[in-house]
């Protein structure tokens, strides 16, 4: 099974959010995500200052398999992107929920966390996919 932190908040599109104490949410994708599309070559980061609308493609991931859109779980302005993953984007494999971190928003609407799904929620959505 995945590893799942239950801190963090969940899109069915396979992305993670984490409300940081400022106030802002580090984005990125899913450790199952990661292991479904394999070891990662190139990622695509938002621009800085950007807006973006929740599910609104604005990343992209590409893998030894594919490409892939990653989206804005909620709403917001891009405050910073993960320059590190330019040099290093194998990061998200070995570690999605830290160093492989994608983006920080400023959300627009900080409730909009409480629609994505938790940690429980998460895994039981990724079981009823595997089915």
């Amino acid at each position: 099974m995945s590893n799942v932190p239950v801190e963090l908040k969940y899109a069915k599109t396979h992305e993670w959010a984490r409300s940081n104490d400022d106030g802002s949410v580090t984005i990125g994708i899913s450790d199952n995500a990661q292991d479904q599309l394999g070891d990662m070559v190139f990622i695509e980061l938002p621009e800085v200052g950007q807006s973006v609308s929740a599910a609104e493609a604005c990343a992209v991931v590409e893998s030894v398999k594919a490409a892939s859109d990653v989206y804005a779980p909620i709403a917001g302005e891009v405050l910073e992107v993960n320059d590190g993953l330019a040099d290093s984007p194998e990061s998200v494999n070995s570690d999605a929920y830290g160093e492989g971190w994608l983006f920080r928003l400023q959300p627009a609407d900080a409730g909009e966390l409480a629609g994505l799904m938790d940690g429980d929620a998460y895994e039981t959505f990724l079981a009823s996919e595997a089915h």
